[in-house]
């Protein structure tokens, strides 16, 4: 999980940075394209390709229209909003995969951890500041985006486990390059790239398969509400990229809003800790790492 938020933070910059000479649905595209020919590569090399029957599992339908509808709302957002902000907001993922996790699998939460989800949600609140002063409306495409992706990682975790991690990799790219490309001419069209901008959109096809396939496997062996606050680094990476390549300087409600996210985020994690030394250990997951 640490290695994948790190890949999607500098992804996330790179997306940023070119989106003055490219819309995100050419970059969504033109990386995916990279990022298909070493997923596929991959793919076939650790024979993880299955049948086309296989993409009809309601998981995996489940959580590619997630995925798709995750990215686009985020990258709309990330164009215009700080990267800090944007990440510091997004940060409430965690706590809702766990209050989803409530839902979908009965995960037991105590009173604790939901005093802990529920001040994550003032933090969010605080950093969004709803009203005329200070809102702004692309805040609402990264809530919709924390949504989104957290009945993703839900959905994840009910793959079958004969579906190798790097297929459904494979199947997530596709689908976010195909909706890259529908979105191509309403965002206006194809734009010519620079050298430095084609460069980059190299370098962001290459960590998108790298995250994609972290997270899955993080997700498909680890149990979601401890594995799900890990993501709380991509937080640090969004700060420090912020700062030293777009000179953005986080405000003080940001910074308040982003450390009671965090701050309830690790004591859920630190609660989920005791949870797992008062009851029995778990038997270990039969999923082999399918690593890159």
């Amino acid at each position: 999980m640490v290695i994948a938020t790190a890949c999607f933070a500098l992804n996330d910059a790179i997306t940023k940075f070119v989106s003055s000479e490219i819309n995100f649905g050419q970059v969504m595209l033109v990386r995916s394209v990279f990022a298909m020919m070493l997923i596929g590569g991959l793919a076939l090399r650790n024979r993880a390709m299955r049948p086309f029957r296989t993409v009809l599992q309601v998981p995996i339908v489940l959580r590619v229209i997630c995925e798709v509808g995750g990215a686009i709302t985020f990258l709309a957002a990330i164009t215009h909003l700080p990267l800090a902000n944007t990440y510091s907001i997004f940060q409430a993922l965690p706590l809702a995969v766990t209050l989803g996790a409530v839902v979908a699998f009965n995960e037991h939460v105590g009173w604790r951890r939901w005093l802990a989800i529920a001040a994550g949600f003032v933090g969010v609140l605080i950093i969004v500041r709803p009203g005329l002063a200070g809102f702004n409306q692309y805040s609402l495409l990264v809530l919709a985006s924390v949504v989104l992706c957290a009945i993703r990682d839900l959905a994840t975790k009910g793959i079958s486990k004969d579906v190798p991690s790097l297929f459904v990799t494979l199947l997530t790219t596709i689908s976010v390059g195909t909706a890259g490309a529908c979105l191509l001419e309403p965002l206006g069209g194809w734009s010519p790239m620079s050298g430095q901008t084609f460069a980059l959109l190299v370098v962001a096809g290459v960590l998108l398969p790298i995250g994609y396939n972290c997270i899955i496997m993080a997700l498909r062996v680890g149990d979601i509400s401890a594995v799900a606050p890990f993501r709380y680094t991509a937080l640090v990476w969004a700060i420090v990229i912020g700062y030293l390549v777009f000179a953005e300087v986080p405000d003080a409600m940001m910074l308040i809003g982003a450390f009671v996210i965090v701050g309830s985020g690790m004591y859920a994690l630190y609660r989920e800790r005791i949870r797992d030394e008062n009851r029995p250990a778990a038997t270990a997951s039969s999923l082999p790492p399918d690593g890159m």
